[in-house]
């Protein structure tokens, strides 16, 4: 019978585990930016050049 390999799974779990806090990071940090700035998601629309 083969022997678990613990370390691999640990690795796993971890690297999961870090995936998954920088997702809520990334996510805290665009609805941030969201509340901060509600009209910075369309200057484009905004701003036509004259003829």
């Amino acid at each position: 019978m083969a022997k678990p390999n613990y370390q691999f799974e640990k690795r796993q779990r971890d690297l999961a585990k870090k995936a998954k806090q920088d997702e809520k990071k990334r996510q805290k940090l665009a609805d941030k930016a969201a509340t901060a700035n509600p009209a910075s998601p369309t200057p484009a629309a905004d701003t036509k050049p004259d003829e």
